[in-house]
């Protein structure tokens, strides 16, 4: 069998997207759980929040809406925070061409903070019709947790993350406004 080529990183184009931090009413964070076949065994179980690709001529804050819907089922949220810059990742050279479905080197995120104003019964993983489902078990974490449930490449990006939304993760009481 010949070899393959190498791919040049320069080659493949970053992937535009957004991502969505669901914050609950106590101040946990939505992770779900996916199992692409390049993580195992390096990487086990992968972790991470909602994301995805933004459509042609469509708002990001609109896009994370429809990703957060498509992804998790929810809908009943509300935007606490956008964050003010777009945050990027590159593969490492062992996934180029194989993670992002090998068309991508990374991706350039915007991401959004979200309120769920629902209950947990809301949440639906489970594939919808014409699509497989992305994640195969999801849980609410403590923000500070999250960064080391993702995988070591995408970690920079969610500790940063984490550190600029980490004033909107608190619980919701009372006194204090949704």
């Amino acid at each position: 069998m010949p070899d393959l080529p190498q791919l040049d990183r320069n080659t493949l184009p970053i992937r535009v997207c957004v991502g969505i931090m669901l914050i609950n009413r106590d101040g946990l964070v939505w992770v779900g759980r996916r199992r692409p076949k390049w993580a195992a065994p390096h990487h086990g179980d992968i972790w991470q929040m909602p994301q995805g690709g933004i459509e042609k001529f469509e708002p990001p804050r609109i896009a994370a809406l429809r990703e957060l819907r498509e992804e998790t089922g929810v809908t009943n949220v509300e935007v606490v925070g956008e964050h003010p810059q777009w945050l990027s990742y590159e593969l490492p050279e062992g996934l180029l061409g194989i993670a992002l479905k090998g068309r991508y080197r990374g991706q350039r995120q915007k991401w959004f903070a979200m309120r769920f104003l629902g209950d947990d019964s809301e949440i639906d993983i489970s594939p919808k019709e014409g699509t497989k489902a992305e994640f195969d078990t999801w849980k609410w974490a403590p923000l500070q947790d999250v960064p080391e449930l993702i995988v070591p490449f995408k970690r920079a990006l969610y500790q940063r993350l984490t550190g600029d939304f980490a004033h909107l993760a608190q619980p919701v009481t009372e006194e204090s406004p949704i």
